[in-house]
This record gives C-alpha cells, sequence and structure tokens, in this order.
C-alpha cells in the first residue's frame, strides 16, 4: 500500500486544461487523418460520407472517449491498474491487471509500426525543407522510387528479417532517420508530462492547425480548387443506402478518435480531478474532426487542380502521401514550399500521435516496475527502435495485425470494464467529478449497449473487410 501511495502522489500530471485537450488532440491527428479520410470522402461521395462521420464521431466522443478518460483518471493509472481495479471490485484484481496487457501490448506494437512511418516523414519533411523534395520533380517513376528504396517491402516477416539481416540493418530502408524521430519522441517523453507532452503539444498543435489553414487558403486561390470542393460537398442520397459507407464511416471515427482501452485511459490517469471530462472528450472530438476536415480541404483540391479526373484513380495509404501528393505538390506553382509546409504538418500529427502510443508502455514500466521516467522511457525506446527496424519491410502487415485485432480489442475490453464490471454509480461518479454541467442520463445506456457493441462490430468488421480504419 505505501509503494501504490508513493505512486500515485509522485505522479507526474497535465498542468492544465488546454494542455490536456491539445495533447489528446495530438493523439487522435495521426496519418489516419491525412492519408485515409481525403481518399474516404472521395471514393464514398463526399457529404455522403461525411454525413454517418460525423453522427459516429459525436457518439463515440460522448461514450467511448468520456469513458476511456474517465476510467484512467478513476483509477490513476494505465490499463493494466484501472482495468485491476475495476476487477478488484469483484474481487480479483489480478484479472483485470491481467486482461490490461493487452492494450499495453497494442500500444507498443502500433507505436513500433508507427516508428517507421514517422521515420519517412521525417526524411520527407528533410527533404522539403532542403528542396531535394522539390528537386524530384513530376517524374512519378523517380518519386515512387525515392519511395520505394525508403519503403522496401517484403511479403513475410521472415523474408524482411532476411532482408534487413543481409542489409546490415541499416543498410535498408530508412533506419537512420527511423532512430532521430525516435530520439525526438523519447526526448520529449523524457521531459515528463507537463514538462514534455504537454509543453510540446501546445507549440505543436497550434502551429499544425495554422499551417494547415494556410495552405488550405492558398489552395483555394488556385484554377480548377472548386472541382475538390465538390467532390467534399456533394451529397448523393442513394449512397446512404450503402452499408460500406456507414460501415467505413464508424471505422475511420472509430480509430481517429483513438479509443484503443491505452491512449486515452493514460492520458486520463495524468488528470484532475477538477476538469470537466465531457467538455474535453467534446473537444477533442470537434478539433480532432476539424483537423480531417482540413486535410480533406488541402489534399482533394490539391489534387483536382493537378490531376483532373486522374483524381479517381488515387488511393489511400502511404502512397498517396509520399508518391502522389509529392508529384501534386511539385507541379503547382509554389509547390516546393507546399510541400515543405505539407509534410511540417505531418511532422508534428506524426510526433504528437507516436508519443501517446508509447506513453502506455512507459507508464506500465514506471507502475509496475518502479523505474523512474527516463530509464522507462530509455527501455520502451530501446525496444521499439529495435524491433522497428527489423520489420521495416513488414510495416504494413504488422500495422494491420494491430489495428484490425488488438486496438478494437483493447477498447471493447476497457469498455467492458467501466460499463460492465464496475457498478453503475462508481462508473457515472468517476465522470461527474470536475464536470460543469449535470450528466445527462443518456450517457450510461448509450455506452453499455451502444459503444460497446459497436467495438465489437469493429473488431468483427475489420477481420471481414480486411481493416475498416
Amino acid at each position: 500500500m505505501s509503494h501504490q501511495t508513493h505512486t500515485r502522489h509522485s505522479r507526474d500530471n497535465f498542468k492544465s486544461r488546454w494542455g490536456f485537450i491539445l495533447a489528446c488532440i495530438g493523439s487522435a491527428v495521426g496519418m489516419g487523418n491525412i492519408w485515409r479520410f481525403p481518399i474516404m470522402v472521395h471514393q464514398f461521395g463526399g457529404l455522403t460520407f461525411l454525413l454517418p462521420y460525423f453522427l459516429f464521431v459525436a457518439l463515440i466522443g460522448a461514450s467511448g472517449v468520456i469513458e476511456e478518460f474517465s476510467l484512467g483518471r478513476w483509477a490513476g493509472a494505465g490499463p493494466v491498474g484501472a482495468f485491476g481495479k475495476c476487477t478488484a471490485t469483484r474481487g480479483s484484481r489480478r484479472a483485470g491487471e491481467t486482461i490490461g496487457a493487452l492494450p499495453i501490448i497494442g500500444s507498443m506494437m502500433l507505436a513500433i509500426g508507427y516508428t517507421v512511418v514517422l521515420g519517412w516523414i521525417f526524411k520527407y519533411c528533410f527533404m522539403g525543407i532542403s528542396g531535394s523534395l522539390f528537386a524530384l520533380g513530376t517524374d512519378m517513376a523517380g518519386i515512387g522510387g525515392a519511395f520505394g528504396a525508403t519503403a522496401p517491402e517484403a511479403e513475410t516477416l521472415g523474408g524482411a528479417l532476411r532482408m534487413m539481416v543481409d542489409g546490415g540493418l541499416v543498410g535498408v530502408g530508412n533506419a537512420l532517420w527511423q532512430l532521430v524521430a525516435l530520439v525526438v519522441s523519447l526526448g520529449i517523453m523524457g521531459m515528463g508530462v507537463a514538462g514534455g507532452i504537454e509543453r510540446a503539444n501546445k507549440i505543436m498543435m497550434p502551429v499544425l492547425f495554422v499551417l494547415f489553414i494556410g495552405l488550405g487558403v492558398y489552395i483555394f486561390t488556385l484554377d480548377g480548387a472548386a472541382a475538390g470542393y465538390r467532390y467534399i460537398f456533394t451529397l448523393r442520397p442513394a449512397g446512404l443506402a450503402r452499408p460500406e459507407v456507414w460501415i467505413y464511416a464508424f471505422g475511420q471515427a472509430f480509430f481517429s478518435l483513438s479509443v484503443a482501452g491505452n491512449g486515452s485511459v493514460i492520458y486520463g490517469s495524468y488528470l484532475s480531478k477538477e476538469e470537466d471530462i465531457p467538455g474535453s472528450a467534446r473537444n477533442v472530438a470537434v478539433f480532432d474532426t476539424l483537423a480531417a476536415l482540413l486535410a480533406a480541404l488541402v489534399i482533394l483540391p490539391s489534387m483536382a487542380v493537378m490531376l483532373g479526373e486522374g483524381i479517381n484513380e488515387v488511393s489511400g495509404g502511404p502512397g498517396l502521401m509520399f508518391v502522389y501528393l509529392v508529384n501534386v505538390f511539385n507541379g503547382m506553382p509554389g509547390g516546393r514550399i507546399v510541400g515543405m509546409v505539407f509534410f511540417i504538418c505531418v511532422l508534428f500529427a506524426g510526433v504528437s500521435s507516436i508519443v501517446n502510443l508509447y506513453e502506455a508502455p512507459v507508464a506500465f514500466l514506471q507502475e509496475k516496475c518502479g523505474l523512474r521516467r527516463i530509464a522507462a522511457v530509455t527501455a520502451i525506446g530501446a525496444a521499439g527502435g529495435i524491433v522497428s527496424i527489423l520489420i521495416q519491410p513488414w510495416t504494413s502487415q504488422w500495422m494491420d495485425l494491430v489495428s484490425i485485432y488488438i486496438c478494437p480489442l483493447g477498447a471493447l475490453l476497457a469498455g467492458v470494464m467501466f460499463f460492465w464490471v464496475l457498478d453503475k454509480e462508481t462508473a457515472l461518479d468517476a465522470v461527474r467529478e470536475g464536470a460543469k454541467r449535470p450528466l445527462g442520463g443518456w450517457f450510461y445506456p448509450l455506452g453499455k449497449y451502444v459503444y460497446c457493441v459497436l467495438a465489437l462490430l469493429a473488431l468483427v468488421a475489420g477481420a471481414v473487410y480486411g481493416g475498416i480504419g
């Protein structure tokens, strides 16, 4: 008991409400907002996709996001401690702690895959600043070849490991930039929750929004941009009858809001009892959605300007950001500046997300092993760096494994712990504490019977469709 009390009192915390909100927005604003959301909007018909997407954002923000923040704050711990405290109310702490290991594993695995992606981003950001990205011109073969050398591919994990070992680990792919990205991210984490994570997000998130708005305004002035806005704001009512529109809109909202039983729980554990969790959850949902819309308002009009009807041939994913958009930006007036600013925005989004992903396993080592923060960050960073370098050619499959199976299961488990294992009054008290307004009677049944079912749906639909977010 004395050790737990010491850990609880010495625990670092967010120092301001907006510091917490900006950190949570940073965790939610990730690659899905940039390389997937705009293509989903285009593919499924603009407002035809956006209307169900907005509905699911509101639903998940008002249930799952509130639940995970509240669970972490109530327990004062990450998933292992929080799940253990839930099951302790039913007589067995160990059962919850064992189950809580799954979101930690998922967070670590997702962070490892993200480390590879962040290495690509750091390299392309440097290329944008130095001018070497613009020097690639609009030669798609050259642009594609540059990314192919940065992100080699192998069909199997065994093949990926052989490729990396045969190449001397750092001789294949993008290992050096990965290490740079990791050191920067770990440096932020090493300075603590308030001194590092909160302070960094107070800088990165406002700058990201300002730069994206600036890009959007510039793109608006270009001839041909209007076609891109038509892609975004067109409504095709018949499309709302397609099940795929609703499934992919749900998947995009679910993964964009970062409900996975780890990041939101651990950030919630650093939150003071005076903070208004429902209000914070609402702000996170609103600003994450704004970031996604800003990305769409930059990317789709840009592609309409430069590609015309060729936009219909473009798919999402890394190829969109590192190949097609490089070609698009390089071919437009002011393309060197546009490409540079765009990848700076992407870098801020990537760093803020990966810090959140690594935070859950770092906090676990602090809570359960008694490590000081620097030691925990170093240990997790060393493991993440080694594995991320080894799996580079298998990154896509690695990320699919985590996002399709582990993340939705983590979100489901967190929801079950909060709404089904905890008694109703304890759960509601955890949400009400610090709330500025009375919590509506809709919250508990919405979370218990709708959100938990949706988290299960995310797991099942992801397996059936090969990923929905």
